[in-house]
């Protein structure tokens, strides 16, 4: 009895090619099936397709600081910034890394795109700063009311009198009647302790400084007498002074900025020591008072925090007007400089002269402004959705073109092969868009400009594997093989040079995604991820069909079109009849 030979059982593929179909079908139902219950049906566009504002911010050398800049710092900072735009509900913005220096902001056309584009240019560190002097600086509105009298001038305070007057507008003009120590800004701190709270030391109060008045003499420390003169210089009506005002101060050092609490209006300040910074909030956001229905903002201290709060807030709540008020200085302007009327330790409410945009905008501020580096505003790109639009109609026409060129040149040369290599396309297509559309909100992907140069170019690449599997069957077909055989002898020869040429490209893109940065990388991405799923398609579906296709009549005989035509391929005598007649001359067959 002759021993079975080996190798003539059929593989896997050629004799159940309906599990690797089966399989495919499944993963396409599967992720088809997850995009619609996601409610994500299309991919998420880029900010060069969708519109919106792209920021580019440069981080600054500080004082005192040399390698403040290095990537743990910096992508810290990446962090704050983008937890503090999608804090003002700008969903799916986009920040990352340029360089050793730079962070790209994307900011998607939306209903808060422009408010985020005005906080994203103050990323500074955050600080509470003492209020030693305030004063009017330009135009200030006249009073229509009354003033507190505590917000009037006295003999030892002519410095504070543009405030007091302006205070007392805003006082009158606000739902929430000021106390006597709110009238300077028209906001107050309020809160209380909590049993678990230490009780203020009295020490805590004897700071030399609380029994100075805002029209005291100044010291004769040279330092002082400089912030003095800088003081009586500012002019925070001009834009440059008032963004050049407390630029690049140490935390320890007193400074003067600006602030606006009205818009056209200005007061300059004197502001002393950092006692409070933005990594000792906890939380804050905006929400309104049950009581007075008016905007407030809650805040939350750290346990850390709530000790420093707590001690400079039992120091000014014993000072007269202004000197009881905190400066909340962001990138060196004071956005907020709320009264303090009691001493409060882990929560507080600022209240007064809010409105809801207003309120939130300072929320967010409190609870994300503290950056370990300073930036500077190097550039702003606004991209209109009509321009996206336009570009993205002129990349899926020439995606349009190229995949039409691909299918006139594999009917007119493969002919009944075709059908074939389009069902993969398809399948491609179908796999590589499910995916896109999945991993906008799964990481983020946005599908920009480049990233659709990328799926376009991955349709030859997809082809390319194709063609290299059709054209090593013609190739056993013109050794003088017959169909079936030729479809299983060329599939390890062609699977090789597949893989190596996907392997290649899916390196070159790896490499492309890790040494560059912003758009580039969407066509990184999108060429890698293309390429692996080539790999997929080729071998759970081309491969398989091809064998179902290689036993029906059409192909298996060889027609004209089917593109396997012996005669037009020059094929040599059939192999397979020449070893019939071999085999019936053995003596061991007979």
């Amino acid at each position: 009895m002759a021993a079975p030979k080996k190798g003539r059982g059929p593989s896997g593929g050629q004799g159940r090619p309906g599990r690797s179909l089966a399989l495919i079908l499944i993963a396409m139902v599967a992720l088809t099936g997850g995009m619609f219950l996601s409610g994500h049906t299309t991919p998420r566009l880029g900010i060069d397709l969708a519109g919106g504002t792209s920021i580019t911010l440069e981080a600054q050398n500080q004082p005192g600081k040399p390698n403040a800049i290095n990537p743990t710092n910096m992508n810290t900072a990446v962090g704050i910034i983008e937890r503090r735009v999608n804090g003002l509900g700008v969903s799916e913005a986009e920040v990352q890394t340029q360089g050793e220096r730079n962070i790209i902001v994307n900011i998607p056309k939306g209903t808060n795109s422009k408010q985020a584009q005005e906080q994203v240019g103050t990323t500074a560190q955050l600080y509470f700063r003492p209020v030693l002097t305030v004063q009017a600086s330009g135009p200030a509105p006249k009073p229509s009311g009354s003033t507190s009298p505590s917000a009037s001038p006295t003999p030892s305070a002519k410095e504070s009198a543009g405030a007091g007057d302006k205070a007392g507008e805003e006082a009158a003009g606000s739902d929430v009647t000021p106390s006597p120590s709110a009238t300077t800004q028209g906001r107050a701190v309020t809160g209380s302790l909590t049993k678990d709270d230490p009780t203020p030391a009295a020490s805590e109060s004897s700071d030399p400084k609380a029994s100075e008045t805002p029209g005291a003499s100044p010291s004769p420390d040279p330092a002082t007498a400089k912030l003095q003169e800088e003081f009586a210089k500012l002019d925070c009506t001009d834009p440059k002074q008032r963004t050049e005002a407390g630029q690049n101060a140490k935390p320890t050092d007193s400074i003067v900025a600006c602030g606006s609490n009205v818009p056209g209006s200005y007061e300059k300040y004197i502001l002393g020591p950092s006692e409070v910074s933005g990594s000792d909030v906890d939380e804050a956001k905006a929400a309104i008072d049950p009581q007075s229905g008016q905007w407030i903002v809650s805040m939350e201290f750290t346990s850390a925090g709530a000790k420093k709060f707590q001690t400079i807030t039992t120091r000014l709540s014993q000072q007269q007007p202004p000197m009881n008020q905190f400066g909340i200085v962001l990138d060196g302007e004071v956005v907020s400089a709320p009264s303090v009327n009691t001493v409060l330790s882990k929560n507080a409410q600022i209240s007064g002269s809010f409105d809801q945009q207003s309120a939130e905008d300072l929320g967010n501020i409190l609870s994300y402004g503290a950056l370990p580096l300073t930036f500077k505003e190097v550039s702003v790109t606004t991209v209109t959705a009509a321009l996206g639009s336009e570009q993205l109609q002129a990349g899926l026409i020439a995606g349009a073109i190229g995949l039409a060129l691909v299918v006139v040149y594999l009917v007119a040369y493969y002919r009944g092969l075709a059908f074939i290599a389009l069902l993969s396309l398809l399948v491609s297509g179908i796999l590589t868009y499910t995916i896109m559309a999945l991993l906008g909100p799964a990481i983020g992907f946005a599908l920009n400009l480049p990233a659709v140069c990328g799926a376009i170019v991955a349709i030859g690449i997809t082809a390319d594997s194709f063609i290299v599997y059709f054209e090593r069957v013609r190739d056993e077909i013109r050794e003088g093989r017959t169909l079936r055989p030729a479809i299983e002898r060329a599939w390890p020869r062609a699977r090789r040079t597949i893989l190596v040429s996907d392997f290649v490209s899916f390196l070159s893109a790896a490499v492309l995604f890790l040494v560059t940065v912003g758009k580039v990388q969407g066509f990184a991405f999108t060429l890698g991820l293309t390429t692996l799923l080539d790999v997929v398609v080729v071998f759970l579906f081309t491969k398989p069909l091809m064998t179902l296709m290689g036993r029906t009549k059409f192909f298996s005989q060889g027609g004209s079109w089917s593109g396997l035509d012996p005669k037009r391929l020059g094929a040599k005598p059939p192999l397979r009849r020449s070893r019939r007649v071999n085999a019936s001359n053995d003596p061991k067959e007979a």
